[in-house]
């Protein structure tokens, strides 16, 4: 049950009628329509139209006709052709060293002089003994032939000759032995003056004069790197494996080795040797070049850049590498046409060499492309480059 006041004439009814102030509410809408219609009519011959967008500026290039190489571009290491370690073979003190550390070395110069006396006397000796034999063995021998004759005569027996005979054929082995005895006196006198066996350079001394030293010791006395020629080492794809045999077949293959931070130009070399296995963990085989290094650049164990010549395209169109982008549906670069507007033009690529790409398919020499700025670009925008702007700090390349 719902409680009404009873109306007064200062009350206000519970229920307000639709109409207030003479409008209704559905009357009220299409008055404020009308008024918004009429507005907009009456500001929209003051809007401007929207003006063309300003060129983009880009920096471009031309594809030209070049001879390009084909490379193959890997990280090396450089190798001694030998590496010697020197020990001493024989006991005694270290006299004296006739080098110095990191000193270059040619083959059979002296690097050490260990004690010989001990050795100088050992040989001494040993050619005592062997004189001593030989006298001994010619004597028996002048015997064991005076008793020969004695018994054609009968005046000795055969058991006395055969015993002369045989005491002479053992002091005559006896002479051998000696003989063997003096040359290793004197192979081990020689032993005391190390000498080196190749041309190299020396590395850190381990031993220094006045130490004893003993025969195949360690640690070992130096060590002696071949620093020209020397190797280059680094692996190729196996891919690229039949193209090498097959140069290297024809003649010496080229290869150069670029060394990190130095600005002198690559130094040159042949190939000399092909692993006779591909790594099958890799997928690479081993290849070595020889490089003359008669300025001793190239240091072993130093890193360097290789690059190796396989063959040459003629007449390639090439652009700057710059230039090709990779989009959704492959490679492309801009091309600007005569009123400086650029299309999209899909590309086949091959070699890339000195900051150039091989165009195989979709571009003809002379054309200009975009090589900076293709992020503000798409089909039939207009650029400006060169002089055509002051104001823009764009080059052509």
């Amino acid at each position: 049950m719902f409680y009404m006041k009873p109306a007064t004439a200062n009350s206000i009814p519970f229920q307000k009628s639709p109409v207030a102030n003479g409008i209704s509410c559905t009357r009220r809408f299409p008055i404020l329509l009308l008024a918004l219609c009429v507005l907009i009519s009456a500001c929209s011959g003051s809007v401007e139209k929207p003006k063309p967008k300003p060129p983009v500026p880009v920096t471009i290039g031309v594809s030209m006709r070049k001879t390009v190489p084909v490379q193959i571009r890997i990280i090396g290491s450089v190798e001694s052709i030998s590496t010697v370690s020197i020990k001493s073979q024989v006991n005694g003190m270290l006299e004296k060293v006739h080098f110095r550390e990191g000193d270059d070395v040619s083959r059979g110069a002296l690097l050490f002089s260990i004690d010989s006396r001990p050795y100088e006397a050992a040989l001494r000796q040993a050619k005592a003994a062997l004189s001593r034999d030989v006298a001994q063995e010619k004597f028996a021998r002048d015997q064991a032939r005076r008793y020969g004759g004695l018994l054609k005569d009968g005046i000795v027996t055969q058991d006395q000759y055969e015993q002369l005979r045989t005491n002479a054929d053992a002091l005559a082995e006896s002479v051998r032995a000696d003989r063997a005895m003096v040359d290793n006196a004197v192979v081990l006198l020689g032993y005391c003056f190390i000498r080196s066996p190749i041309d190299g350079r020396t590395g850190n001394l381990m031993v220094q004069r006045g130490n004893l030293v003993k025969a195949n010791d360690v640690p070992i006395l130096v060590t002696i790197n071949q620093i020209n020629p020397i190797y280059v080492t680094f692996s190729v794809p196996e891919k690229e494996l039949s193209e090498i045999k097959k140069h290297m077949a024809l003649g010496n293959l080229k290869v150069e080795a670029l060394i990190p931070n130095d600005p002198g130009p690559a130094e040159q070399g042949v190939i000399s040797f092909l692993d006779n296995m591909v790594d099958s963990t890799t997928g690479t085989i081993k290849v070595k070049g020889t490089f003359a290094n008669k300025q001793k650049r190239l240091w072993p164990g130093q890193f360097v850049n290789v690059v190796l010549t396989l063959a040459t395209i003629p007449n390639a169109v090439v652009v700057p590498s710059q230039a090709v982008q990779t989009g959704q549906d492959g490679l492309f670069v801009f091309v600007v046409k005569q009123d400086r507007t650029v299309e999209l033009r899909p590309v086949v690529t091959n070699e890339t060499y000195n900051g150039e790409t091989v165009i195989e398919k979709g571009l003809n020499p002379g054309e200009t492309v975009v090589t900076d700025g293709q992020l503000q670009l798409s089909p039939g925008t207009r650029v400006t480059y060169g002089t055509e702007n002051s104001k823009d700090k764009v080059t052509r390349q």
